[in-house]
């Protein structure tokens, strides 16, 4: 993987977001190997004594910059976190092993057994929980004052390139550390998620399960493009997600949320209303289409378990007249209300 790719930026290269820790950490490296990081800063244009500020911040470009230098010049991808080397090339290895399988799943777990060959100081575990997709990190060794900056990079290294494999946005559910909050944790929600958790068990990113089973829309030639400069897989967030009309039809076939509208449903997914539209439209879907399915499923429950009269299941579903639901039904069904419940009664 290039120097580029994965690393924790935080957003677009002209704002001056990624904490000096990061910096530190690539400084760590040059230490760890009784080497000067004063080129390597240099051209990044980092001055030497913003590293003695705590608060201090640099761009995506000038961490970029600085990663790529040092990756090289030390030839190791891993910037002195492992008890060996990663020769430059390493992760790119990664990335070419897993692009072949035929899910996301089968992907990941490839990433996982192949990183072993890398390092066993860190181990990469998949799991699933229920709906919930769980992928931690298991530490083998310390990493002392490089556990951060090597945990976090990690996990955004492999959640980039997930992205990128099945070209869609993974919105995570959860996102927990094995270290204390630390003093520029304001930029956690925007590498990762709102909720976080510090002092954990171990470092671990959570998601819907479902995303495992997209295939890879990836080749041999998409990879060879990417690896030459894959800074944006981590600094700009995929606008498509191939599962939102799902989560939001499931989103609307919970009763408690039948008369959500597209500020309540944006607010829940931790999108803006302009950007839910936008998405469904790309996925060849409406909100207003949607809903009314929702309406449309919520019904024929209704009608299938209950006596309740044609016009109660109506009001009950949304509809706001007898009228306007038999026809909305119909449409979806095929069937009328009376008729559909006539059909399944039980003899």
């Amino acid at each position: 993987m290039t120097a580029a790719t994965a690393l924790p930026f935080l957003s677009a290269a002209s704002r001056a977001m990624t904490p000096i820790a990061f910096v530190k950490g690539v400084a760590a490296a040059y230490r760890r190997y009784g080497r000067d990081p004063s080129e390597a800063l240099s051209r990044a244009h980092i001055p030497p004594d913003l590293l003695k500020r705590p608060d201090a911040r640099v761009t995506a470009a000038q961490f970029e910059a600085l990663c790529g230098w040092a990756m090289r010049e030390l030839d190791d991808e891993a910037l002195g976190w492992f008890a060996r080397k990663m020769p430059w090339g390493a992760y790119g290895m990664l990335c070419r092993a897993s692009v072949t399988a035929a899910t996301l799943d089968v992907a990941l777990r490839r990433w996982s057994r192949h990183h072993r060959i890398l390092t066993d100081d860190v181990v990469f575990d998949l799991r699933t929980d229920g709906e919930a997709a769980r992928l931690s990190l298991i530490e083998n060794r310390p990493l002392d004052e490089q556990r951060e900056f090597c945990l976090v990079t990690l996990l955004r290294y492999v959640l980039g390139y997930s992205c990128w494999a099945v070209d869609s946005a993974i919105p995570l559910r959860t996102a927990s550390f094995p270290f204390r909050k630390p003093d520029h944790v304001s930029v956690y929600p925007t590498i990762f998620c709102k909720e976080l958790a510090f002092d954990a068990v171990r470092a671990e990113i959570a998601f819907d399960a479902r995303y495992l089973a997209l295939p890879l829309k990836r080749d041999e030639a998409d990879l060879n493009a990417m690896l030459k400069r894959a800074l944006p897989l981590t600094v700009l967030p995929y606008r498509r997600d191939r599962l939102i009309v799902d989560r939001v039809r499931e989103l609307l076939r919970d009763p408690h949320n039948r008369f959500f509208g597209a500020p309540e449903l944006a607010e829940t997914l931790a999108l803006s209303t302009r950007t839910l539209h936008r998405r469904l439209l790309a996925e060849g879907a409406s909100l207003r289409d949607l809903k009314e399915e929702a309406r449309i499923e919520l019904a024929r429950q209704a009608l299938v378990r209950g006596r309740s009269s044609i016009k109660r299941v109506a009001h009950a579903a949304g509809f706001r007249s007898e009228k306007s639901f038999s026809r909305a039904f119909r449409q979806w069904t095929g069937e009328t209300p009376s008729g559909f419940r006539a059909a399944r009664r039980p003899a």
